[in-house]
């Protein structure tokens, strides 16, 4: 079940953020660290009992480092981390797994991209 969520999660996450930054402004290492620091932040906002319909609002409260567009993601995140449950969330790292996901999957997501833009 984790699998799938994170995959889902892998292709959705960078298809829904605005892009500030282009992808090779920023290049892959850089865009997958903070897309595992949004999905380490929903994971602990599930962690610390956030109210699902809260979690956005509180992690852009906390002022996050990462650019404002990869905030974008945080809905579609949260659908996916808080269908886990809790304890099976306390062992894992969502943010590491999701980062190196996104390494893993770079040229895969953006081909993927760019045939959604027609371009």
């Amino acid at each position: 079940m984790i699998r799938k969520i994170l995959v889902a999660a892998t292709l959705a996450a960078p298809l829904l953020a605005t892009p500030a930054f282009s992808a090779a402004e920023l290049g892959k290492e850089e865009s997958c660290k903070y897309q595992g620091q949004v999905m380490a932040a929903v994971q602990q906002a599930r962690l610390d009992r956030v109210a699902e319909d809260k979690v956005e609002e509180t992690i852009r409260a906390s002022d996050p480092e990462w650019p404002e567009n990869f905030s974008n993601a945080i809905p579609q995140l949260t659908q996916h981390v808080y269908q886990m449950k809790r304890r099976d969330l306390k062992n894992i790292d969502l943010g590491e797994i999701f980062e190196t996901q996104c390494v893993d999957n770079w040229d895969q997501i953006q081909e993927m991209k760019k045939n959604l833009s027609g371009n």
